[in-house]
């Protein structure tokens, strides 16, 4: 699994876009796999509108990476407008798979903070913690004071903060010693550096080991440095004489309207002289200079003047050194103005002061310190976007066929739909084709073609014979079973008991006993279960969690409870969730007595003997299996108290209180009940799911069977 760095600004002006590179390559260099993501794009006001991102743009002129076009800030925004961030988080998330799947480290650059838009700093948040990502702040110090750097690395840093630890690890000071620029002097000499405190003694958080302090990359003028065929294309400017403009970079700028003995210790190698049309003087001087080897940047004729043409063949030697000349309309007050604001992004065929930014960058950052904080072993969980997004993934890889016995109803019509197009599985729909294209299109919506539709008046006589045979021990006539077989779940749980179709989905319309009662007499468990059980998975903010059992069993023995749990175990590992099993009672460890706690603490003995390789402990109480500083003064030596991924409940009683309190309190979506242990899934739904419900039980359905038929072939 992929470590990832979410890089993130503390300020607008932090140069955020150098310092991912820069780190890219400071990795890059020691041998390590490093990927790029940039989960949104964001256009700051001296972006180009008709450019595409920036920092996408330059990996891809620079490395051999292709990253993914992030999301445009304002679809981020209307998402989020809309109510959905968990499809916008869906969205990143897959995005970020595309990156993470070849490399060792993925670096995540985040969004620029901006006073108008308030929700910057919560997606910034969102995403590192939704991708598991180690954060490491950048900062430019400005003229800030080092209290002031203190506080500000505060408040970001406690923006990040996890509920059981930290995840900004390190900071990035930028732009170290940048002098205040004069209105019309944007490119200053790096000697002009004021001197700079010692940040790592002076700053209480580096001093103190709160942050590591990563690297300190100073100021440099050289890389401000634009071609002069940059100044042309945002200036607007007239080429009157080529020369190198796509070589000569500009160093310094001057504005010249004085006499030539008071401008002449201004013509020095990278200086643009900007000058008005008809200073011939000036002109000459400077030509002059070119003729004596002063590489100049170039020259800037301002006001639409032109000088005189005797002037211009007294030059022409001098444009033979490569000197390039522009012309503008504006005056040279205006020109001087708009040099002065120029944008400081790097165009993306500019690959030299890309290399060079990447450069003075990596040399500065302490790589050693960060490849020993990838070999540290830290708890990883499954964020609920990762948890959707896999899912999917996993659903259109196992490419199965799912039966909907509810095929008239509204939502299992937009699921299907849903579930066709986004190939997650060929979905089967029974009842009236008429009657169902009518229910699609009162929602604006069209059946597509593959889109399988079974008419049950036109297949059920042939399932009568087969039902009859495999209920032949209980005694079950033809006319009963033809009866049976009016509902239209009892007939898609013959389509599954036949290997017609790989798993089933019910419930929207139907009680949970309506679903499951067929599947036990028909499907029945597989052959390594000794009983039928289910799971919940709780998408909590910050991690999947898996619940069993809370939809079935009552009141299940301790041989019954040790199967529900490594059943729940194993469906935790298929989705992704690293299974640490807490086995839920009233009490913890040896501190209670009773028959329901020593049915937990046989139950525990039994899955431990059963499977050895599993981390498990029971009993523990709620709490102390979720809650590390719980579980520190209820059971310091257990290996799973504060850290369970599967709670496993002694009863439904408890177990479904439990998952309704988490759900309705926490405002907490769940996916389930999936029913685990039969021979071919099927699955129930609440019938008060909704559409995105309905999607993600065929999803799981879909993968479920891709696990028996994995687990069969064993």
């Amino acid at each position: 699994m992929a470590q990832n760095l979410f890089i993130a600004p503390t300020t607008i002006d932090s140069g955020l876009t150098s310092v991912c590179l820069g780190l890219f390559r400071a990795l890059d260099r020691v041998g390590i796999r490093v990927g790029f993501y940039k989960p949104f794009s964001q256009l700051l006001p001296q972006h180009d509108a008709t450019a595409g991102d920036t920092s996408v743009e330059y990996l891809k002129a620079s490395t051999e990476l292709d990253p993914p076009q992030p999301i445009a800030l304002k679809q981020a925004q209307k998402l989020l407008n809309q109510g959905q961030s968990d499809l916008l988080m869906e969205d990143v998330v897959g995005h970020y798979q595309q990156v993470a799947k070849t490399v060792d480290v993925v670096i995540i650059e985040g969004l620029v903070p901006n006073g108008n838009e308030n929700y910057i700093a919560r997606l910034n948040i969102n995403v590192a913690r939704n991708l598991n990502a180690d954060v490491i702040l950048v900062c430019s110090p400005q003229d800030l004071t080092v209290s002031a750097i203190d506080e500000q690395l505060d408040f970001y840093a406690r923006l990040f903060s996890g509920p059981t630890d930290l995840n900004v690890i390190g900071v990035i000071l930028n732009k170290v010693g940048e002098p205040n620029h004069s209105d019309f002097s944007p490119w200053v000499n790096s000697e002009l550096l004021a001197n700079t405190p010692n940040y790592a003694a002076e700053c209480q958080v580096f001093s103190k080991n709160r942050f590591k302090l990563l690297g300190v990359i100073p100021w440099q003028s050289t890389l401000l440095a634009p071609r002069v065929s940059d100044i042309a294309k945002e200036m607007n400017a007239t080429v009157l004489h080529e020369g190198q403009i796509a070589t000569r970079r500009v160093q310094k700028v001057t504005v010249c309207a004085r006499t030539i003995r008071n401008m002449v210790h201004t013509l020095k190698p990278g200086t643009l002289l900007v000058t008005p049309g008809d200073r011939d003087d000036i002109i000459v001087a400077t030509a002059v200079a070119a003729l004596n080897g002063v590489p100049l940047a170039g020259v800037l004729l301002t006001g639409g003047l032109m000088p005189d043409n005797k002037v211009i063949e007294l030059c022409s030697r001098a444009l033979e050194t490569g000197l390039p000349v522009l012309s503008s309309d504006t005056n040279t007050y205006e020109a001087a103005y708009r040099l002065a604001n120029l944008s400081s992004t790097i165009p993306v065929d500019d690959i030299d002061r890309i290399e060079n930014a990447m450069e003075i960058v990596a040399t500065q950052l302490d790589t050693q310190w960060l490849q020993k904080q990838f070999k540290l072993e830290r708890k990883r969980r499954l964020s609920p976007p990762a948890f959707r997004y896999q899912l999917s993934e996993r659903a259109r890889a196992a490419k199965k066929r799912i039966v909907l016995p509810e095929g008239c109803e509204p939502r299992t019509v937009q699921a299907a739909i849903i579930c066709q197009q986004r190939g997650l599985a060929s979905c089967v729909l029974i009842g009236d084709r008429a009657e169902i294209n009518a229910v699609a299109e009162s929602q604006g919506m069209a059946l597509p073609t593959a889109l399988e539709v079974v008419n049950p008046a036109d297949v059920r006589a042939r399932y009568i014979q087969p039902m009859v045979n495999l209920r032949k021990h209980k005694g079950l006539a033809p006319d009963m079973a033809e009866a049976m077989l009016e509902d239209n779940v009892v007939l898609g749980t013959m389509m599954v008991a036949l290997d017609e179709a790989d798993g089933l989905v019910s419930g929207a319309i139907h009680t949970t006993a309506n679903t499951v009662r067929p599947a036990l007499q028909l499907i029945k468990t597989h052959d390594k279960a000794k009983i039928v059980s289910s799971v919940f998975f709780m998408l909590l903010p910050e991690q999947v969690l898996v619940y069993g059992d809370c939809a079935i069993n009552p009141d299940p023995n301790a041989e019954e409870l040790a199967d529900i749990a490594i059943q729940s175990a194993e469906s935790a590992e298929t989705f992704g969730i690293e299974p640490i099993i807490a086995m839920i009672s009233y009490s913890t460890g040896e501190s209670g007595t009773g028959a329901d706690v020593e049915k937990v603490r046989k139950a525990t003995q039994i899955a431990r003997e059963r499977r050895p390789d599993l981390l498990i402990d029971g009993p523990l109480q709620y709490d102390a299996a979720a809650i590390p500083s719980v579980a520190k003064s209820k059971a310091p030596d257990s290996k799973v108290a504060g850290k369970a991924t599967v709670f496993i409940f002694p009863d439904l009683n408890t177990g479904n209180t439990t998952y309704k309190a988490v759900q309705r309190s926490a405002n907490v979506v769940s996916i389930g009940p999936m029913l685990q242990g039969l021979r071919k899934p099927v699955n129930d739904l609440s019938r008060g799911a909704l559409v995105d419900d309905i999607v993600f039980t065929i999803a799981i359905t879909a993968v479920q069977a891709k696990q028996v038929e994995s687990a069969d072939h064993l």
